[in-house]
Parts: C-alpha cells; structure tokens; sequence
C-alpha cells in the first residue's frame, strides 16, 4: 500500500508541476498540458497493446555469411536485365557501371547504388564463365567478372571468366562448382536439368519452368542429385514478410479466410516491352539457339528476343513472372502450398495495338486475374495485375480478428467484429481505425530510387531490405544464402520443394486461362487434372 500511496503521490506531483510551470500562459499553457497527457496515454496504451500482441521488437540483425573453406567457382548462363543484377549480387560489376555509379553519387548524396554495393559481403566466388547468346551482353559480363577490385575504370583488374557459346560446353568445364541460370523460363528446365547431372548446384531464376511436365523433370533431376537448388525469390529476404509470419505464428488475425495480392505497373517497361539494342542483328544474336526449344520456330525477331516475356513460346507472362511473386511471399508467410483449384480470366486489353510493337503484337495478357482455393485451410487466394494503372495496393491478408498489409513494410488492424480483440475495442484500448501493430525497417533518408519500375519492386520489398538497420540488396542475400548452403550442406529458404510448389500452382493457372475451366490438384496421386 505504502508504494501504491508513493505512485499516486509521485504522479500527483508531476501533473502539479506541468501544471504550475504552464500557468503563466493560460491558453497555450492548457493546449500543451492536453498534448502531454494525449501523449502519456497514448504511451501507457501501446505499451499495454505490445504486451499483450508478444512481437518481437527491433529489426533483424546483420549475420555475415560465412566463406571459410575454398572458393566457389560460378557459372553464369543469360546475362540480361536479370542476370546482370544476379552477376552484381554475388559481387561482380563492370567498371564502367561502377564508375556511373560513383559519378552520380558525387552529384547526389542521396544515391547509394556504390556505397550500398561495397558493403555487400565478400562471398568468396570467382565467376570463371559465362554464357550469352548476344555478344554485347557477354562482354559485359567478361569486364565485370574482372573486375575483381570492385572498382570504377582504372582501378584493378583480374583475369576475366571465359566465354562459351553453349551451356553444355560450360556445364563439362572442371573449373565451374555452380551455375546461376538467367535465361528465358524456355531453358531453364533444360539448362537446371543438365546442371545436376553434371553435379553443379543450381541458382535458377524464377519462374521455375514454363510448362508442367518441365515442374516434375526439374524436381525429379534435382532430387537424384546432391547438388543444392535455390529459386530465385529473393522475397525470402524481405523483413517485412518475416514478422508477417511471426503476427501469423501468434494468431494475430485469428482465422484467416481471404488473401488479396496483386501487381499493378503502367509503363512500357513494366509490361515487358523492353528497349531493343541498336547492336542486335543476326551476326550479334545467335536466334537458332535461342529458339531451339521451341516447337514452331520464327524469323529472327529482336522483340522476341528482347521483349520475349510477351509470348507464350518463352514465358507464362503474368503467371510465371509476377503473380509467382505474389504466390511465394504468401506461402512463406502461410505455408499453404498447392491450392486444390485455379481459375484465370483476363486479355490484352491495353497493348493490344502496333503502338509498341514494331512487327506484331504480344499475346500473353496485360490484366490478369487468379483465383486459387485452399478448402483444406479454409481460405481463398485471389490475385488480380494490371500493366497499365500503377496505384498502389499491398498484399493483404485477412482473418476473423484482424487484417495484415504487407509490402516493404506492415501494418495490423483489428477488426471491429473480432471475438479475440473484443473487450479491448469495447474498453477504447484498441480503435478499429487505427493500426495495432506497425512495422517499418528502419532507414535515415528518404530512399533515392531511379525508375518507375525500380519503385514498385521497392515498394514491395524485392528490391532490398534491412539488415541491423542497414539497407541490403534482397537478391545479395539470396544468393548468399544460396553459397552458404552450399558450404554447410544444407538446404536454403526457396529450395526444390517450394519451387514444386510454385511450379504446379502457376502451372494451374496459365493452364486455366489457356482452356478457359477451372483447374485441380489432386494431392494424393500429385495430378494437375
């Protein structure tokens, strides 16, 4: 009682003194004690509520990868937007980009593209070859593999990585431990095949495969190998998604019943309708190799080979590329797998003239919708694209009790009718409006991004994260995650079984979209049907 009288006596006195020094400005004097009480409330109440929601507090701690052991030598195959940026992750960019990059930085202080790459873990790899079937992106990625001094033009240059004209030739090469696979998804099924026979550990870029047998092929080859497998969804590295599954771990949204994702772009860009390179001709590209997989071959085409997303004899658009996103962030926040069924609607409703196209149009859709049921879990998953409106809509994942928006970072709200968050609604400790939990990694300045389409992977934390409240590239830790495991032995986030599980799901629903009817997974006999 006696500390309980202290207490009392103890904020008596502080709220006498506010008071007192205040009293010489009546009207201000009042705001400002209103303001400090609002405050001390507001306090008391999200204590209580931390209390009672059991987060984890604080961002995750920066671990460097281990690279004890001997040096892994790496193999890269397709060495264009995505490969350059997978080349640039495990440590390796051409001088030239380097030196731009310190250039701007000397105009803008705000740009961090070289401090942020120098502050990448040293991962003790070598790229000793690459392929390319277009010389210029070859060449490029010789002068990075070079570049071993992480330097701008003038600073040291090693002994740069050969070149093959051919996967094959590079897959019986005694000097190559693993390959990252880049190409269009047309290969990557062959090429990941080869490799893990040939016993090098696979990287490959999602999407997985382009067609379903290619799902059960990949798997099957990856499973009688020892090699190590890593899809690359460098979302595995997102913080945000991270404490998504530990708020979902401590049944924070009670019983969830529908998930909301979504891709919405509006450039060119962002629709896959990349620029054409001036040097591209049919003495630069080899186009027969390239179009070797395919079942009807075509002329030489520098849109399908640059823009080759947009048809269906490379890629599964909006099904394999971005929806498979969405798909992975969501299963490693819910671990819900392969749904029962899919459907898919949707067209080319915006690029649909020549307008973009110089000798014909695209035919993979620019809206796409997909609606995959999990009766065994009780909830649906719905995703929805549009290449041609940018506003911003976060994934959202919503249960009985409450709902979660995720993107680079992640806000819960409690839900007015929740049976769970109840007696604290009614009690005005939780205000439906108002979120009960936020999470957003923190940062200093105002981060300086450089295009439209860099944003939106931004914003949806697949461009990078935060370590130790240090910004990371997502796709560095993914690959180191990848050579770690390489070194141990052990299995990384985004291995051959959650690829399976990516693999069949977007399979269902291209399969949807293509026979217009709804498609079925039979779990026992592991059937599309």
């Amino acid at each position: 009682m006696a500390e309980k009288g202290n207490s009392e006596k103890g904020n008596h006195m502080n709220r006498r003194d506010v008071l007192k020094g205040l009293a010489t400005v009546p009207v201000l004097g009042a705001f400002a004690y209103g303001v400090w009480r609002k405050r001390r409330q507001d306090h008391i109440r999200n204590h209580r509520l931390a209390k009672e929601l059991n987060m984890s507090s604080g961002s995750l701690e920066h671990n460097p990868y281990k690279h004890d052991g001997d040096t892994i030598r790496l193999g890269i195959v397709g060495l264009g937007i995505r490969g350059t940026h997978l080349t640039k992750a495990a440590g390796f960019v051409p001088p030239q980009t380097i030196q731009e990059w310190k250039d701007a930085a000397e105009k803008d202080s705000r740009d961090k593209r070289y401090e942020d790459f120098l502050q990448q873990d040293d991962l003790n790899v070598e790229v000793k070859g690459v392929c390319d079937l277009f010389d210029i992106h070859a060449e490029r990625a010789l002068a990075a593999s070079a570049n071993i001094g992480r330097e701008g033009t003038g600073g040291t240059i090693g002994t740069s990585a050969k070149r093959y004209t051919t996967y094959q030739e590079m897959l019986a090469a005694d000097d190559i431990d693993a390959v990252i696979i880049a190409t269009p998804d047309h290969w990557h099924a062959r090429i990941a095949i080869d490799a893990a026979r040939a016993g090098k550990h696979v990287y490959v870029e999602k999407g997985f495969t382009r067609t379903l047998e290619e799902v059960y092929a990949v798997r099957e080859a990856i499973k009688e190998s020892d090699v190590v497998f890593q899809l690359g969804h460098q979302g595995r590295q997102t913080e945000s998604y991270i404490k998504a599954r530990e708020a979902v771990e401590k049944n924070l949204l009670g019983k969830i019943n529908l998930v909301e994702v979504c891709t919405n772009r509006n450039s060119p860009n962002g629709a896959w309708v990349y620029d054409i390179h001036p040097d591209a001709n049919g003495q630069t590209v080899d186009w027969t190799q390239f179009e070797e997989p395919c079942e009807v071959k075509h002329p030489f085409s520098p849109e399908r080979f640059f823009r080759w997303r947009c048809w269906w004899d490379y890629g599964t658009g909006l099904s394999g590329d971005l929806l498979t996103h969405e798909y992975d962030a969501i299963n490693q926040i819910l671990g819900m797998g392969i749904p029962e069924s899919a459907i898919s609607s949707g067209g080319v409703y915006f690029y649909k003239d020549k307008d973009h196209f110089v000798n014909e149009v695209r035919e993979v859709p620019d809206i796409w919708n997909t609606v995959l049921e999990y009766p065994h879990l009780d909830f649906t998953l719905m995703y929805s694209a549009t290449l041609a409106n940018n506003r911003n809509r976060g994934k959202m994942i919503m249960g009985h009790d409450g709902s979660m928006e995720i993107g680079n970072s992640l806000q819960i709200y409690a839900c007015q009718e929740s049976t769970r968050y109840k007696e604290k609604i009614q009690g005005g400790l939780i205000d439906p409006n108002l979120p009960i939990y936020t999470y957003i990694p923190g940062r200093k300045n105002v981060d300086s991004v450089a295009t439209a389409t860099e944003q939106y992977f931004a914003s949806r934390g697949l461009l990078y994260t935060y370590r130790g409240g240090r910004r990371v590239d997502t796709t560095h830790l993914h690959i180191a995650e990848w050579i770690e495991s390489i070194r141990e032995g052990k299995q990384p986030s985004c291995n051959i079984d959650q690829a399976f599980e990516e693999g069949i799901t977007a399979a269902m629903a291209t399969m949807a979209y293509k026979e217009n009817r709804m498609v079925s997974w039979d779990r026992d006999k592991e059937q599309v049907i």
